[in-house]
């Protein structure tokens, strides 16, 4: 149910970010600097990491190299929900997790304790973030999300 309130029939209004609205734009990257993190530590561990909007994993690809040889390798994906993609209309590829991967949801509590923010402010941080992400696909708007 948690993706449920990124699928937005509407535009979103600026009292539906109340947390991002009092974070400078510093504390909005540090919070997700250590998502970033987060997420990476667990990819190192072979697990995947959903947040709401789609899946962060290490997936097995084929990458071509020269004379048309074939080298297996993993590379870190995200992997946008389905329902999210029927719903904006969005085209890309299916990727599958393998089942193996155990998938696990972010641990605010521990983001935070490396962030030195209080867990509620990372949690709602995220999800304002994601919020105003989906609020950008649903106006076909252009977003640039980098991480390093």
């Amino acid at each position: 149910a948690k993706m449920q309130k990124y699928l937005l029939y509407s535009a979103v209004e600026p009292e539906e970010l109340p947390t991002l609205r009092e974070l400078s734009t510093m504390e909005i990257c540090k919070v997700w600097s250590g998502m970033s993190r987060y997420i990476y530590r667990q990819l190192l561990q072979k697990t995947a990491v959903e947040i709401g909007i789609g899946t962060f994993a290490v997936v097995p690809v084929h990458a071509s190299v020269e004379e048309g040889k074939v080298l297996p390798v993993e590379r870190p994906t995200f992997i946008l929900s389905k329902p999210l993609k029927m719903f904006y209309n969005l085209e890309s590829d299916e990727t599958k997790i393998p089942d193996e991967i155990p998938v696990v949801q972010p641990d605010f509590e521990e983001i935070a304790a490396e962030t030195h923010f209080r867990h509620e402010i990372v949690e709602q941080c995220v999800q304002e973030t994601l919020l105003c992400f989906a609020g950008a696909l649903r106006d076909n708007k252009e977003v640039e999300f980098s991480f390093r």
